[in-house]
């Protein structure tokens, strides 16, 4: 198993850790490699695209020639993980800040973003979701995070916070508005190996 994160920007140091740690809670060997060129995605059996500020995420996906093969993997059906600005540009539609910065998104999901709905970085929290296939609520951290507006097609929602759409999960597409990284609870990150190991 070799999980991709993508390292060009944001808090990609503890997705790895998370996956590492999730990779040994489910007795699984493998390997969670940063991705800065285009050959560190070969032969990877997901992806995650870290928290961070999506329009220079964006833009470094392009400079790096990146961006493309994300996309190759996920019409090939490799699973795909974005987590707070991750989720931002999985989106197909964004709000007026994306429009605003030119930022190009993934355009995978079938959902529109609110991209600082929570606020700043001071309006910061942490909350117990309950998450569908989670038996018990997830201690999600949410840092200047986004909300999903809007979902339609194959995208479902799969964790609201105070009525806001907080997590989907479209196919083989994961995207979550808070950060699963910042805690030891590794279960989502479990979810995504599992879903590469099917």
């Amino acid at each position: 198993m070799k999980i991709g994160v993508m390292s060009v920007q944001g808090a990609f140091p503890e997705h790895i850790a998370a996956s590492k740690r999730a990779l040994r809670s489910l007795r699984m060997r493998g390997e969670a490699v940063p991705v800065r060129r285009l050959q560190d995605l070969d032969g990877v059996d997901a992806v995650i695209i870290p928290g961070g500020e999506s329009t220079t995420i964006a833009k470094l996906l392009v400079r790096f020639k990146l961006r493309q093969r994300v996309l190759e993997l996920a019409e090939e059906g490799v699973p795909i993980m974005g987590t707070c600005a991750g989720l931002v540009l999985l989106a197909k539609e964004g709000d007026e800040q994306v429009e605003r910065t030119g930022t190009e998104l993934l355009a995978l999901m079938d959902m529109a973003v609110d991209r600082n709905a929570f606020g700043r970085q001071r309006e910061s929290f942490e909350a117990e979701l309950e998450i569908e296939g989670l038996e018990e609520p997830f201690p999600a951290v949410f840092i200047r995070a986004p909300v999903i507006t809007r979902v339609w097609g194959e995208c479902q929602v799969l964790s609201r916070y105070q009525g806001s759409m907080v997590m989907a999960r479209q196919n083989n597409l994961l995207a979550l508005a808070f950060h699963p990284e910042l805690c030891h609870d590794t279960r989502i990150h479990e979810m995504l190996v599992s879903m590469a190991n099917k």
